[in-house]
């Protein structure tokens, strides 16, 4: 098959197109050489007849759809334009991927859009990993270029070119950063932070906006980044190229001047400015000529403290800082001096003597203003050996004016990189190897182009041929490689151009010709150039315009530019008068005439020349040019002699809208950065390349033989020649197979007819079965409708047989029926009768049975009656006296709270409205049951009134019967009136009665409403009160769930600090070791021992929070110096050697005595018995406040108990919730109270504690004799270590035990007996050994984790033992003995031992993990995505291609697998195992190390296109699922160990699932809940298919699932990649060890520490 024979119908071609560029076409019939015309469908639908007269003249192939989205442009099948710019847009558009690899060179699209790919976890996803494994970025190339640099110990250079605004600025400061990272997170120097901070200072000086990009650098530069042995940098350098001096004086429209004028306007109002006299930006004509003042997203005066601080970091001082700015401001207002014409025809220019600009000019810089103002308007010339002075016209004038103002910017901006340069000069050592970084200009082309661009394309011709011919030595390299048998390629090269250029009698050799003659001029120099290169010598890329005698035309490697001859000579020469610059070099400021005094030793810089008075001298020998070609030259040299690495960066689109792809724009920045040349010259060659095992994998449908991956290579040399005939279509290499462009396409049509012609035959044998299939089932229906009549003609017999049988069978049935029933009825009756005459009988025997029952029943009522009226009797008068005896204890209860409420009027006062409303119900209802009691008292007197009255009333009537019995006939009338009376008597009485009766309902009424409203009050109370314990408890919990978050984030930072801590004091060693090597070396003097003794660092806790308590409370500062106070006297005091410890009295008195405000002149001669005396009375103050503090301490105790019972008596009469929140105020303010005291309390004991540790001699006395101190119980069981043996014992049983040794020590037995040792020397009452003792085992725990920093069993070993020795301190401690009665607590201040032992502990676990997460980082990838655990799962896909230039994998060494990530886990579980460590220290180390898997696998498999396939995601999850079950195994997954690996689980059964339906896009929003939503896309956007089963995601469900992503509010952050770096906090919870004895402990002799006694 031939490639003519690829043009059939169907087949994808490109055509031409004036809009798109190209644009893709479908080819409806099959193409015959010999036809005019291809009948073509384009994507709208439109058919088209393209011309195609000879076979040369065929429209391009598109490329198969396996190479869509491929992230090298080489390897793709069909090398052309409308491929690659296909290739680009599809990464860029559709896959959101900015970065595409073209052989070496990586295109970079600006997206003019932030992306989340940038920060340091990305960094560390790409450190260290192969540049072919992982996604194109600009990380991997600066990784590419460290390893280079690291493993061949050879230089690198990066070079960055593009076109303005196509983002190479910000490519360069990644590629630093990378760098800044990578090789500095081993020392993390000052270096890394000064090449970072020489950014914004070259940007303000260097950059401007221009019409095509915002932040244009308007300067090449080339930054060699100096790398050490360890790869760490240690130096920096910075060379400038061609700085575009011509915009100081001069912008186009809608452009600015260099960002450093602009940020001294906008911070004009700033004090240290307002000297400059600066104005807005409009006022100066320097930054007023483009019209564009502002940027938009842009704050000048931001950006200048910005570059403030950058200078700062640099090492430049302020005051040379407002000397630099001081320069910049006077360029301004020399730019507004005003230059008038004068004399007869305007040929003169003057300055007017009080003009304002040039005497702010002449003030700022330091200069004579009338000597600026005469030679900016003459000159001194050189006529017969006489000097004279010549005035120059306004014109003249105006352009010496703005010479002299480039000339001053262009000195003040190499100054500036010189004093750049020398702040990142090496001061460590000697560099190694370097990396170079080039920011350089692309081809640019305008409307006008001048001498400026010039230059730059003259550079970009340089660049290119090195490219070119690097890009060719590649090609033949990798050809001699693999053994071909090669013909030498042939490619463009513009040596031509080149030498047209910069050759003899070329365009600079003229042009400096032209310079250096006296009335040179820019068109005779062109007239010059028409004669070299037309006339005499015509060259084939210069040519003359048509319509311009003053341009020229030369034909670049990129483009047909025309250049204007004018102003060429004058930017060449770039001359300034010597007599502006002598005035300069006489400036009062020193930073002005050190800029121009050491002009003429910097010669190589293109900063112009300097015209002096002399013809001889006039103008300096080197012009721009020239410099340009000399410093240019260097540059190359410096390519040549290092490896290059290529990023050629494309702006998409001129309107700076993000991911917009213009193909115009597009395909012409492509031809000018040399991409397509690349893919040229790769497409002369053999473009398309696969390993044996990549083609075999792919193609092995077309080989024939027996097929085995291990005969990949012996196949496809026997298979080729058949495929593919003419040979020089594909060559065969060692380890790769090559062929030309197409011919993949060719071996694609070949594949794809294969598997059509084996689809046809399937079908065959398809069809063919089902058809015999089809007529099976018609011969079985056949027979079987036979079988159906047959046997219901049988049925039918049978059923005229059953129906003579059933007709007797029904009348034998039914006369037997008749008998039954009759017999049945017969029975029945029987039974009915017998069952009604037992029944009667049972009846009669129930009711006597129910008769007696309740009879029985009735006497135990009636008894139980009688004895609960016993009962209660009894009981009521148990009540009765239980009420007396609680009411007499209620009075006296009552007695004591009255006693006690006069301690709490404050309480009464904040509850004041409370109380009043308490009391008037409870006055109210007093009153009331006053008044009911006087009511009842008056009807009571009223009843017995009338009672006596009644009595009385009866006695006079019985008085009166008596008599009128007596005496009847005169006492008639009297009896009369007494019965008159009497009856008016009863009825008043009556009436009385009555109304008293009826009062007294009423006040029964009014009381049983008063009952009822306090049994709703109290009702209403309860449910306020429950309310209020409901909100009360929710607040609690939440602000309970607050604290933990905050304290796991302060117990995270503290932990960072103190990791931060350890690697400081690991490099202050390392200095401390090279500062002796260095004396050492010079044959300095040895250090004293006691020095180095001084040396050691501190404990951690210094700057741990908890070390803060109760020290930082105190108003008292310590006493100590910090530890990085201690290594900045110890290596810079030079006094240090005549001190014998940092800790010295005199200090910690110093400090005491001005926190005290104690005058420092006395106190000095304050000796012996005076510092006792006064030592003495502060210890009397002390005791006295401490008295009193507990005093008020316990009495402020007993108050809060009070007032929680009053609150718990008022809570019952609360009304409303204001009441309630008045209650919670006082109790909050009371809180804040005791706090308060609790504070002093705290400050009064760390002076205690404070002049313990400074007169320890003076608490001696007072420890001993007490009366507080508990005293030392005799404890026995403990080991007694001398004084003299406590060096030997700390070095026997820590500092030198062996390894072996101390692993088959019992668990914790150093520390065991170390605390034994420590608590007999406390027993004994020498409390200074014990603490030495303890101190001297911390520090040698510190020296012994230093020297096993990479042995995991000794790590965990010296855990076990400090755990151990903080919980035996702690158990012994005064705060923790005071709940045990059998233990005797420590006489000894351990709280700061206590401390340190916790921050070695967490030490020792963070080293523990260092040590396996080094040792898992460089295997988790190729272990969890790489290794095939499941063997032939992947054998029939399609492996992932390196690209096309990149060499094969070593092999030799096996690959790790999932058991070696296992192994050193069970390394890490073995070792913590063996100490016998609490499990949650297993389930807190193995959940951070699941974590840095997961995330470490999951990064990787985000960047790696390869990995993202159905086959590799089983063998992912089946990879995960050993380790699943490998935590289950031991016991680990309930710590959350598991659950870290839900992220990677889940984008693994992302890679699984569906992606086709609707349907399937909900279920994984709703699967992929650990996922974050660019993580979800970014992996279906890489989901590669692995077989030609599987079909890419499309965009449509992509869009689907982003939609649904949008609904989810999983409240996480945006970010596509996770931070390997973070880290859990870790917690040591406390754990009461077992009471020790030293009979208990089993000590080897091996420890040689016989030495010790039992006691």
């Amino acid at each position: 098959m031939t490639s003519l024979d690829l043009y059939s119908k169907g087949a994808c071609v490109w055509i031409p197109d004036p809009d798109a560029v190209w644009v893709s076409a479908l080819l409806l019939q099959d193409y015959s050489p010999g036809e005019k015309h291809l009948r073509l469908q384009l994507s709208n639908g439109q058919e088209v007849h393209y011309p195609a007269v000879s076979p040369s003249d065929l429209p391009p192939l598109g490329n198969p759809d396996i190479l869509e989205g491929e992230n090298d442009l080489t390897a793709l099948s069909f090398l052309h334009e409308p491929a690659v710019l296909h290739n680009l847009r599809v990464r860029f558009l559709d896959y959101s991927s900015i970065y595409t690899y073209c052989g070496i060179v990586l295109v970079a699209i600006n997206p003019y859009d932030q992306l989340p790919i940038y920060g340091e976890e990305v960094i560390d996803a790409y450190s260290g990993q192969d540049m072919d494994d992982m996604e194109p970025h600009i990380f991997s190339v600066a990784e590419e270029a460290y390893r280079t640099m690291t493993r061949e110990e050879k230089n690198q250079s990066i070079i960055i070119s593009g076109e303005s605004g196509s983002g190479k600025t910000v490519s360069a400061k990644f590629t630093m950063r990378y760098f800044a990272v990578v090789g500095g997170a081993a020392q993390q120097t000052s270096v890394e932070e000064r090449v970072l901070a020489s950014n914004p200072i070259m940007e303000s000086i260097g950059n401007a906006k221009t019409t095509r990009n915002d932040n244009s650098s308007r300067f090449g530069k080339y930054i060699e980044i100096g790398f050490g042995r360890k790869g760490d940098i240690v130096a920096a350098n910075m060379r400038t190229y061609l700085l575009e001096k011509s915009r100081v004086v001069f912008q186009a429209a809608a452009e600015r001047n260099y960002h450093i004028f602009y940020q001294l306007c906008a911070s004009r109002e700033l004090p240290e400015m307002r000297s400059f006299k600066l104005d807005a930006p409009e006022r100066f004509r320097y930054t007023s000529q483009g019209g564009e003042m502002l940027i938009p997203g842009t704050d000048d005066l931001s950006d200048l403290e910005r570059t403030r601080n950058a200078f700062t970091i640099l090492g430049v001082q302020p005051d040379q800082q407002m000397e630099l700015f001081r320069i910049l401001a006077a360029v301004l207002h020399l730019g507004n001096v005003n230059i008038q014409a004068s004399g007869r025809s305007s040929d003169r220019g003057y300055i007017d003597a009080d003009d304002r600009s040039l005497a702010v000019f002449s003030k700022l810089l330091g200069v004579e203003g009338p000597q600026m103002a005469h030679w900016l308007c003459h000159r001194r010339l050189a006529v017969g050996g006489e000097m004279l002075v010549k005035p120059m016209s306004a014109q003249q004038a105006v352009d010496a004016r703005d010479a002299l103002a480039k000339h001053i910017y262009g000195q003040m901006f190499t100054w500036t990189v010189q004093r750049l340069n020398s702040a990142l000069c090496s001061r460590r050592g000697q560099t190694k190897s370097f990396i170079g970084v080039l920011d350089i200009y692309g081809f640019e082309t305008f409307d006008r182009n001048s001498f400026e661009q010039f230059c730059i394309n003259y550079a970009n011709e340089k660049l290119q041929q090195q490219f070119n011919r690097h890009v060719f030595h590649l090609e033949q390299e990798e050809y001699v490689r693999e053994e071909l048998a090669w013909s030498r390629i042939e490619f463009s090269d513009n040596q031509q151009c080149i030498s047209l250029i910069e050759g003899q009698l070329g365009l600079f050799d003229l042009l400096d010709e032209e310079c250096r003659m006296p009335k040179g001029s820019d068109e005779s120099w062109v007239r010059k150039l028409y004669d070299q290169h037309l006339t005499s010598k015509p060259h084939p890329h210069f040519r003359k315009p048509r319509m311009s005698n003053s341009a020229f035309i030369v034909l670049h490697f990129a483009d047909t530019v025309q250049y204007e001859g004018d102003g060429f000579l004058e930017k060449n020469r770039d001359t300034v008068f010597e007599e502006l610059i002598n005035i300069l070099k006489a400036s009062q400021s020193e930073l002005v005439a050190e800029l121009f005094q050491v002009q003429g030793d910097v010669s190589t810089v293109a900063n112009g020349s300097v015209r002096s008075g002399k013809r001889a001298t006039r103008e300096h020998r080197l012009t721009v040019g020239f410099q340009f070609r000399q410093s240019l030259q260097m540059l190359m040299d410096t390519l040549n002699s290092t490896t290059p690495h290529y990023v050629r960066c494309i702006k998409p689109n001129d309107l700076k809208q993000p991911f917009l792809f213009d193909p115009r724009r597009t395909v012409q920045q492509l031809r000018a950065c040399g991409v397509l040349e690349t893919i040229r010259i790769s497409a002369a060659g053999y473009p398309s390349r696969w390993t044996y095992e990549e083609f075999f994998s792919r193609y092995r449908l077309l080989l024939r033989g027996p097929q085995s991956q291990a005969q990949a290579q012996a196949s496809c040399r026997q298979a080729l020649p058949q495929l593919i005939p003419d040979p020089d279509q594909y060559c065969f290499g060692k380890t790769k197979v090559f062929f030309r462009a197409g011919q993949v396409a060719v071996l694609e049509k070949l594949r794809a007819e294969r598997l059509r012609v084996a689809a046809v035959i399937i079908q065959t044998q398809v069809r063919g079965w089902l058809v015999r299939i089809r007529y099976n089932r018609i011969c079985w229906a056949i027979v079987t409708i036979q079988r159906y009549c047959r046997g219901a003609l049988a049925r039918r017999l049978a059923l005229m047989l059953r129906h003579s049988k059933a007709a007797l069978v029904i009348q034998k049935t039914y006369r037997m029926v008749v008998v039954r029933q009759l017999f049945l009825m017969i029975r029945q009756a029987t039974i009915t009768i017998q069952a009604f005459t037992r029944g009667t009988l049972e009846r009669r025997r129930y009711r006597l049975m129910i008769a007696e029952r309740a009879a029985v029943l009735l006497q135990a009522r009636a008894r139980g009656w009688l004895a609960r009226q016993a009962y209660r009797r009894v009981r009521a008068a148990v009540v009765f006296m239980q009420c007396c005896v609680r009411r007499r204890a209620a009075r006296r209860e009552l007695l004591k709270l009255k006693t006690e409420a006069r301690s709490v009027e404050k309480y009464r006062e904040l509850n004041k409205g409370m109380e009043v409303k308490l009391m008037q119900l409870q006055l109210k209802a007093d009153q009331e049951a006053r008044e009911g009691a006087a009511l009842r008292e008056t009807l009571r007197a009223e009843r017995e009134a009338t009672s006596a009255e009644l009595e009385a009333l009866r006695a006079t009537i019985q008085k009166l019967e008596s008599l009128k019995k007596e005496k009847p006939q005169p006492c008639s009338v009297i009896s009369e009136k007494e019965v008159e009376e009497r009856r008016r008597a009863e009825e008043k009485a009556a009436q009385e009665i009555l109304q008293l009766t009826q009062e007294l309902q009423a006040l029964q009424r009014e009381k049983d409403s008063f009952c009822k409203e306090r049994e709703d009050l109290s009702a209403r109370l309860l449910e306020q009160e429950k309310a209020q314990e409901e909100c009360v408890r929710q607040a609690v919990s939440q602000a309970s769930a607050a604290l933990r978050a905050e304290l796991d984030e302060e117990k995270r930072k503290y932990q960072g600090l103190l990791r931060e801590f350890t690697r400081l004091e690991q490099r202050y060693d390392n200095l401390r070791e090279m500062n002796l090597l260095t004396e050492r070396t010079k044959a300095h003097r040895r250090t004293d021992s006691m020095q180095s003794l001084s040396l050691e660092p501190l404990s951690p806790t210094l700057l741990s929070p908890q070390s803060l308590t109760p020290l930082s409370l105190s108003p008292l500062p310590s006493a100590f110096p910090s530890p990085e106070e201690v290594r900045r006297v110890s290596v810079t005091s030079p006094t240090l050697e005549r001190r014998p410890s940092v800790w010295s009295f005199e200090t910690a008195m110093d400090q005491l005595m001005e926190t005290m405000d104690v005058a420092k002149d006395p106190a000095v001669k304050m000796k012996g018995e005076d510092l006792a005396h006064a030592y003495d009375a502060v210890r009397v103050a002390n005791k006295f406040l401490e008295s009193q503090v507990r005093g008020q301490h316990s009495q402020r105790e007993d108050e809060l108990e009070a007032l929680r019972r009053q609150l718990s008596q008022a809570i019952s009469g609360f009304s409303s919730a204001a009441q309630q929140q008045e209650l919670l105020e006082a109790r909050e303010q009371e809180c804040v109270r005791l706090r308060r005291e609790l504070k002093e309390l705290r400050s009064t004991v760390s002076l205690r504690r404070l002049l313990t540790q400074v007169l320890p001699s003076a608490f001696a006395p007072e420890t001993t004799s007490c009366p507080s101190q508990p005293k030392s119980a005799a404890v026995t069981g403990l080991l007694e270590c001398r004084k003299r043996d406590e060096t030997k014992l700390i070095k026997n049983l820590i500092t030198d035990i062996r390894v072996d040794s101390a692993l088959a020590l019992p668990p914790g037995l150093p520390a065991s007996v170390l605390f034994l040792c420590a608590r007999q020397a406390d027993c004994s009452g020498d409390q200074t050994h014990a603490r030495s003792l303890c101190m001297a085992a911390v520090t040698a725990m510190k020296a012994a984790l230093k020297k096993h920093s990479n042995d995991v069993d000794m790590t965990a070993l010296w855990l076990k033992n400090a755990c151990l020795l903080h919980d035996l301190l702690t158990q012994h401690s005064p705060a923790q003995t005071l709940d045990s009665d059998n233990l005797v607590p420590l006489t000894t201040d351990v709280s700061d031992l206590i401390r340190a032992l916790s921050d070695l502990c967490i030490q020792a676990y963070q080293q523990l993990l260092s040590i396996t997460e080094k040792r898992l980082q460089s295997i988790i990838v190729p272990a969890l995505l790489e290794s095939e655990t499941i063997p032939g799962l992947t054998g029939s896909a399609v492996k992932s291609r390196k690209r096309a230039n990149s060499d094969p994998r070593r092999v030799g060494g096996d690959a790790p697998t999932m058991a070696l990530v296992l192994r050193e886990l069970g390394a890490l579980h073995a070792a913590l195992s063996r100490q016998d460590l609490p499990p949650a220290h297993f389930s807190q180390a193995f959940h951070q190390l699941t974590y840095l898997i997961s995330a470490s696998a999951l990064n990787s498999l985000l960047l790696r296109k390869d990995m993202c396939c159905w086959s590799r995601g089983m063998q992912i999850r089946y990879n995960v699922s050993l380790l699943e079950e490998w935590l289950r195994s031991r016991g680990l997954h309930a710590g959350g160990a598991v659950a870290t690996l839900e992220p990677l689980i889940q984008a693994v059964q992302l890679l699984q699932a569906g992606k086709k339906t609707e349907a399937d896009a909900q279920a994984l929003v709703q699967t992929c809940t650990a996922l974050s939503s660019q993580q979800i896309v970014k992996i279906l956007t890489l989901y590669t298919p692995n077989s030609d089963a599987d079909e890419r995601v499309t965009l449509n469900f992509i869009r689907t699932v982003q939609g649904h992503l949008k609904g989810r509010s999983d409240g996480q952050p945006p970010q596509l990649l996770m931070d390997v770096r973070r880290v859990f906090p870790v917690t040591f919870l406390y754990s009461p060890p077992p009471v020790l004895h030293a009979e208990q402990l089993v000590i080897p002799d091996s420890l040689k520490i016989s030495f010790l006694r039992r006691v």
